[in-house]
């Protein structure tokens, strides 16, 4: 037995005991205890019984720090122990070897079954009182490691101090650390297969150090009282579906910035924090009329340039705008005011940052290790192994993290495509097929549909939406009827048509008017989200004003007008920051908005414009309440090529919610133009984009048009309009006299 002991201590002195409880600590000896202790940095070590206050002076029997203590005592005792270090200090601490595990083997057994939905409860960092001792448990899976410690600001980072027991063949890590404290520095320092030291942010971490540090931070989780209990009553309450849904989009690092007091600044600006964002973002975003704000990931992330997109933090939101707290409280304030807060997500894709995740334990541990299924090559990151059941743990229940954590209101995920096709931007002989020898990823399909089955089962009524920019059938169909699960999907059909006719000189655009028709092939067999994204105002492709072609009148004109088409076409909307006012540059992340844009007439007018046509949509049951069918939509006239002008209905679930939208792509003003009128009633122009307030020339219907019984475009009855140039007007029809929809339809 005694050399078997003494082959484990060496074992623990040289870094390779998976249990290094089983000798350090205190165990019962022969009607003793013996204590043991290894500490390279201590010179002498005393034991203290925490009751008695009696002391027994450890005896070192290794030079390389080991010290042991046999005590005459018939049981295992509370205790402290009193370093001595080498330079003569003296603390002194619980000792970690002391506690019995904070993960239990349900934990671990869930895990491994890749069913664990709050494994971020038990692995990670997390403060707590164990057996009266304050202190932090930690916990990390690393299944390959000869060993895992945890190294940091409290041990000198020397990762022979505090080193981890492996539970059982789980392949979790765990110890528990005496005394630590909130903004602790800590990291984990594993032993690889191959003896090499790697040291690793933990992947559970609620926070770390700001860029371009990586270290994790100790963090209290339960630091906010929350206020939103409404919010989330209602929202358990009430689908999205019928309801407006006007999304702004916003990377929080370049809405607004403020001057920087450090000297070495690299632009003489920082951002704002999140509590400052509350301040002001919240409100501006109120006033303008948007329901909701979509923020690119605030996950942390090492590098700027990705715009958040190459996640090594998936539980820790970015230091770079403050603490947790600090971003409840923004999310918190949003739910006071009304709007929802929409996360993106990227379960698809992580960099190789040496901290993060790639290679964790030293081999491929979170990716694939075949670099045709695990690697990115356009992109330089990692792929996520969908077939590992504690990998999909780790994204399924990191998704439902920030639903209970943060109260979010939807995630919006990101490259879903990437993760659907094993080909993905890969070339003959740089993937490999499925089981089936088809190019469908079995195991990320698998994934998408635990993962929104697993959402949905603890919080209805959120939204996941798919940035999915493929024909992939029924993304957002449930998951038993054979769909995805995803409650909505960006509409990248529409978004490049739309974008490509509106970017083409007018003259030009009745040779392509199925560019702006072709949509309504497809509108209905998806929930969609139209997407005008900070995707598309990047690379070269110029911001959303630029895009508009002709001079500086008509670039105003275009857009208001395509903005108008915008919010008539079926489908939630998404609008990111800056295209509100004109943002004439494409975005550059570094750098605020042009906010002074606003001191130039037409910026200011495009931004009046852009707030009265939210609030009108807001209050408009025919722009939302039907996205999803063709009832709530019906062409009046889709083919005058001509003249480059479609004319359509939009219908609520009462058919008297009934708006006309006609829209006009080019400069040419129409005085006498008729279209076909669904009722025999009087139409009220109720939005014109060209009104002067606007920018505009101002060619309005100023008096109710009344119809006439002369059939045009299919209908019965038929108005004569004025019709401005590249502009879209929005027309009412009188529907006070039409008392029952089954006597009038």
């Amino acid at each position: 037995m005694r050399s078997e002991t003494a082959s484990l201590i060496e074992l623990t002195i040289q870094g390779l005991n998976k249990n290094p409880h089983a000798v350090l600590g205190m165990h019962s000896l022969d009607g003793a205890v013996v204590v043991r202790v290894f500490n390279p940095h201590s010179q002498k070590v005393t034991v203290r019984d925490v009751h008695s206050g009696r002391c027994y002076p450890m005896e070192k029997t290794d030079e390389r720090g080991f010290f042991e203590a046999v005590i005459e005592a018939p049981d295992l005792f509370a205790y402290q122990l009193v370093h001595t270090t080498t330079d003569g200090a003296s603390y002194t601490v619980y000792d970690p070897y002391a506690f019995l595990p904070t993960v239990s083997d349900y934990d671990t057994y869930l895990f491994n079954q890749g069913n664990h939905h709050c494994i971020y409860e038990k692995l990670g960092c997390h403060l707590r009182e164990v057996n009266g001792v304050k202190g932090a448990s930690f916990a990390v899976w690393a299944p390959s490691a000869q060993r895992v410690s945890v190294v940091g600001s409290f041990n000198q980072w020397d990762g022979r101090i505090h080193q981890m027991r492996m539970l059982g063949s789980s392949g979790v890590w765990e110890l528990f650390i005496p005394g630590l404290a909130p903004g602790d520095l800590y990291k984990y320092e594993i032993k690889t297969p191959s003896g090499e030291l790697y040291i690793k942010a933990d992947p559970f971490a609620f926070y770390a150090e700001k860029p371009p540090q990586t270290a994790s931070r100790v963090y209290d989780m339960d630091d906010y009282q929350w206020h939103d209990e409404e919010w989330l009553a209602k929202r358990a309450k009430e689908p999205v579906y019928d309801k407006p849904v006007n999304i702004y989009e916003v990377h929080l690092g370049s809405w607004q910035q403020e001057p920087d007091p450090d000297p070495d600044s690299e632009t003489g600006f920082r951002p704002l924090s999140y509590r400052q964002l509350a301040e002001r973002l919240i409100p501006y975003a109120k006033k303008m009329g948007y329901t909701h704000l979509e923020l690119l990931p605030v996950m942390e992330h090492p590098y700027d340039g990705s715009w958040g997109y190459q996640v090594t933090g998936y539980y820790a939101v970015t230091s770079r705008y403050g603490t947790p707290a600090d971003f409840k409280y923004f999310v918190d304030k949003c739910h006071e005011n009304g709007l929802g807060v929409i996360l993106d997500w990227v379960p698809a894709h992580f960099p190789k940052d040496g901290h993060g995740l790639a290679r964790f334990d030293g081999t491929a541990l979170y990716e694939h290790e075949d670099i045709r299924k695990g690697e990115h090559l356009e992109w330089g990151t990692h792929v996520f192994n969908y077939g590992r059941h504690e990998v999909r743990n780790f994204l399924i229940a990191n998704a439902l993290f920030w639903f209970d954590k943060y109260h979010v209101d939807g995630l919006r995920v990101d490259a879903v495509a990437s993760m659907l096709y094993l080909d993905y931007c890969r070339k003959p002989g740089e993937w490999i097929p499925n089981e089936y020898g088809g190019r469908e990823n079995l195991e990320a399909v698998e994934f998408l549909r635990q993962l929104n089955t697993t959402v949905y089962r603890y919080y209805p009524n959120v939204m996941m939406i798919a940035e999915e920019s493929t024909a992939w059938p029924k993304v957002t169909a449930p998951v038993h009827e054979g769909g995805l699960g995803f409650s909505h999907k960006w509409n990248m059909g529409w978004m490049n048509d739309f974008l490509r006719y509106v970017g083409m000189d007018s003259v030009y655009r009745k040779y392509h008017q199925n560019l702006i028709t072709f949509s309504f092939m497809y509108a209905w067999s998806e929930n969609f989200i139209l997407v005008l994204s900070h995707d598309e105002v990047v690379h070269g492709k110029k911001s959303l004003l630029d895009k508009m072609p002709g001079d500086y009148w008509q670039k105003f004109a275009g857009l208001r007008g395509a903005l108008g088409y915008f919010m008539g076409h079926p489908g939630k909307k998404l609008l990111f920051m800056g295209g509100e006012f004109g943002q004439f540059i494409e975005w550059k992340y570094k750098e605020s908005l042009d906010w002074h844009l606003l001191g130039y007439p037409m910026h200011q007018k495009l931004h009046d414009y852009v707030a009265d046509l939210n609030h009108f949509y807001l209050n408009e049951p025919a722009l939302y309440e039907i996205d999803s069918h063709y009832d709530g939509f019906e062409w009046i006239d889709c083919s005058d090529t001509e003249h480059s002008i479609v004319s359509f209905i939009r219908k609520g679930k009462d058919w008297r919610d009934m708006l006309v939208f006609v829209c006009n792509f080019t400069p040419a003003t129409h005085d006498n133009y008729r279209i076909g009128a669904p009722l025999d009633t009087v139409y009220t122009e109720v939005f014109n984009s060209d009104l002067e307030q606007y920018g505009g020339s101002h060619v309005a219907n100023e008096q109710p048009v009344k119809a006439e019984p002369v059939p045009w475009h299919g209908k019965s009855w038929s108005i004569i309009l004025k019709v401005p140039p590249l502009a879209t007007i929005v027309l009412r029809p009188d529907t006070s006299k039409f008392r029952d929809s089954a006597e009038e339809q």
